[in-house]
């Protein structure tokens, strides 16, 4: 059987942050509707592809998946358990924001089946925080990680944002030393990123709000680069890094450009050399889901050189480009295409190709984007 990671979207959140621009739902008036319709779409799914397919992966991402009852995710990892085979030692991540949780609520989602979290933290400095209009300080977020970890949570990503109007570079260190002092194996940190329709976004356009350049950018990230590594922690993206034997599996699937199905409004799926996307309404979701069992707004077929093109990208910008995978799948046209370019990059110490794998160095990673661009 085939492997086939869930990505589950949660749209209801107590609060929209400024630079959020993923779907979500301040009102709580269709939850209980919403998580019973979740069912439904996942039986219909189930009808399709139960038979080629097992799970290796399951990500409640949103949204806030935390501020939900707990009844309602275990629900949900029950109803996907009966409607599929789960493969050995499932990965069940839940995202989770400070303030939402207690150590009972954690402990009960241990006890549904979640065994990773990924806390969105975001910084630990409490004018950056309030900034970002995050509803948690200093004190609840280091209390919520600790908490975890308390009630038996191993695995315990964090999520950290650089590059903030007006944050220094001491600011960002402290960041750093922090988060590394609690029990964390998996650290996302990512540069902020001014999205189109968001808060932020018209605060920058109104002159309230200055981002700081691309130079400064860099300087913040090649210096989270250099402390992670030196404090035992391996980059295995752009943006993520972990303990050794701590990468996140579901993340993997998407970098390895492996097939996924999406359950909820707005979310993704990529199956058999398709792609389709839900709608983001709820209501129109629900109503979709009722009438037909599933929300597909669109669809997309990709070709040879779409599907070349993900899988060069996707696996560049993770772990590495396995040579022999990609002549399995594509033919040797690629390498032989972009040789020169690859010389060129490795001469500059952009890349290691070595041992039938192309990786990025620390330097690659730091202009990945543009040499991406670049490749035929």
């Amino acid at each position: 059987m085939k492997d086939l990671s869930v990505y589950i979207h949660i749209p209801f959140c107590d609060h929209k942050c400024i630079y959020c621009d993923f779907y979500s739902l301040v009102s709580y008036d269709n939850e209980n509707r919403f998580f019973e319709i979740l069912k439904k779409e996942i039986r219909h799914f189930s009808g399709l592809l139960q038979d080629e397919y097992q799970i290796p992966t399951i990500f409640f991402g949103g949204g806030t998946p935390s501020f939900v009852d707990v009844a309602y995710i275990s629900s949900v990892i029950s109803e996907l358990k009966q409607s599929f085979k789960f493969k050995n030692k499932v990965e069940i991540t839940l995202e989770t924001n400070p303030g939402t949780v207690d150590q009972k609520k954690l402990e009960q989602f241990l006890d549904a089946g979640v065994n990773r979290l990924s806390v969105g933290i975001q910084s630990f400095n409490n004018d950056e925080l309030k900034f970002l209009t995050r509803i948690h300080n200093e004190k609840t977020a280091i209390e919520t990680v600790n908490g975890a970890h308390q009630v038996g949570f191993e695995n315990i990503s964090i999520d950290l944002i650089f590059n903030l109007p007006g944050q220094s570079r001491e600011s960002w260190i402290n960041n750093l030393e922090k988060v590394i002092e609690l029990p964390v194996k998996h650290i996302s940190a990512y540069s902020l990123i001014l999205e189109r329709g968001t808060i932020l976004n018209k605060m920058v356009l109104d002159g309230r709000i200055k981002m700081q350049d691309e130079d400064y950018d860099a300087d913040l990230y090649e210096t989270t680069i250099d402390f992670f590594i030196k404090n035992n922690f391996i980059q295995y993206e752009v943006s993520n890094f972990c303990k050794r034997g701590y990468e996140c599996r579901h993340n993997l699937a998407y970098w390895k450009h492996k097939e996924y199905l999406g359950l909820g409004p707005s979310a993704h799926s990529f199956i058999n050399k398709k792609r389709w996307w839900n709608i983001s309404s709820l209501k129109m979701y629900i109503n979709s889901v009722e009438r037909i069992g599933n929300a597909i707004l669109n669809t997309e077929q990709l070709e040879y050189e779409q599907l070349l093109d993900e899988f060069v990208m996707l696996n560049l910008r993770g772990s590495g480009l396995d040579i022999h995978e990609l002549n399995s799948k594509f033919g040797a046209t690629w390498i032989s295409k972009n040789g020169s370019y690859l010389d060129k990059l490795s001469k500059g110490n952009y890349i290691t190709n070595s041992n039938n794998e192309i990786k990025f160095t620390k330097k690659g990673y730091l202009i990945c984007d543009e040499i991406l661009i670049n490749f035929k």
